[in-house]
């Protein structure tokens, strides 16, 4: 699928905003909700000790599915196939095993995916099943783990809505069963799609594809967000309210900077940040939209300069990442840091 160059900033823009919104969130995390007139800083810290502009668990998932992806495209296989899902499972354990944060229940499934593929059981075989013995053991798995991650599988799938759905699910069901997760992961992935291919911020034009049950559902939670602020959704652990804080956070973002851009970009994370509680997971959400929407350049330079984190070696490792996954195969790296119009893409 040939991209504008327009486009393809846009989409240099959605796992750059990803790993700012998770290092933004970072020193805030599991905290109080902050008032409006509170500054918002990359400081690090918080629960796990982060550094400044380190991303988090959220981010570090993120780079695996896209790694994954773009292994099985190199050796001819789908981006949504048995290798790919593998190389996840096997990926996220890695990354787990070092890790500073794990979620609770991300960290219970890969355990319990690991004792499977002990047994024999193919990796994503064996985390699709440990998902569902999470979900029956404890009576519910909609947190919001897999919303996080979703944002490049909308880079893999943008010539396909049909196939993006699909990836979505089965990506999300890799550590969540329930319901929720896997359409709250279609629904954001469908509209950073969007925003991608369009420049526009429209997070109901997945609702179509869910039955019309499932779809009021969702409009009615979307009809929610629009009406309160991120600080409203204390429960945002869960997935539905992560989804809901951080869709409140770019529509007030919108509604003060008047349109896509740069302060609407700034705007929407420090809005998800101030919400409280979950702020690195709920900024992270929300980067991946906004980023999609406003693109690469109009992420603050001050934001950019020492993004790090596991998986990858900084913020043009993830551009390039990024238009990796449009493109659907790997390509040379083409230098320092460039804008992505740059890119020959």
């Amino acid at each position: 699928m040939k991209l504008s160059p327009a486009q393809l900033d846009r989409a240099a823009g959605t796992l750059v905003a990803t790993a700012v919104g998770d290092a933004l969130g970072a020193g805030y995390e599991f905290g109080p909700a902050l008032p409006a007139s509170a500054p918002v800083a990359m400081k690090g810290g918080g629960p796990f000790g982060f550094g400044p502009a380190e991303w988090t668990d959220d981010t570090s998932m993120a780079v695996t599915i896209a790694t994954s992806i773009l292994d099985a495209l190199d050796a001819g296989q789908s981006a949504a196939g048995e290798r790919s899902l593998s190389g996840m499972v096997t990926g996220w354990q890695a990354w787990a095993a070092e890790s500073k944060d794990v979620g609770a229940q991300t960290g219970s499934v890969l355990r319990r995916a690991a004792h499977l593929m002990a047994a024999g059981k193919a990796a994503d075989q064996a985390a699709f099943a440990a998902a569902r013995a999470h979900h029956e053991s404890a009576g519910r798995s909609a947190g919001n783990g897999s919303l996080m991650r979703t944002a490049p599988v909308a880079l893999a799938f943008l010539s396909s809505v049909a196939g993006l759905w699909e990836a979505a699910g089965r990506i999300s069901a890799l550590t969540h069963y329930e319901a929720d997760s896997t359409e709250a992961c279609q629904l954001w992935t469908a509209a950073i799609r969007h925003a991608v291919l369009e420049g526009e911020l429209d997070v109901r034009v997945g609702l179509p594809l869910l039955d019309d049950g499932r779809a009021e559902v969702w409009r009615s939670r979307i009809d929610v967000a629009e009406a309160s602020h991120p600080c409203d959704f204390k429960n945002n652990g869960w997935v539905v309210e992560a989804f809901q804080g951080a869709w409140s956070a770019i529509f007030r973002a919108l509604a003060s900077a008047g349109a896509v851009g740069p302060e609407a970009l700034r705007l929407s994370l420090e809005n998800a940040v101030r919400g409280g509680n979950d702020t690195d997971t709920v900024a992270a959400i929300a980067g991946g939209l906004i980023g999609a929407a406003a693109g690469y350049p109009t992420i603050p330079a001050d934001w950019l300069g020492r993004l790090h984190g596991w998986g990858a070696t900084g913020e043009r490792a993830l551009v390039k990442l990024s238009l990796d996954l449009v493109a659907g195969r790997r390509r040379p790296h083409h230098g320092p840091r460039v804008p992505a119009t740059d890119y020959n893409y």
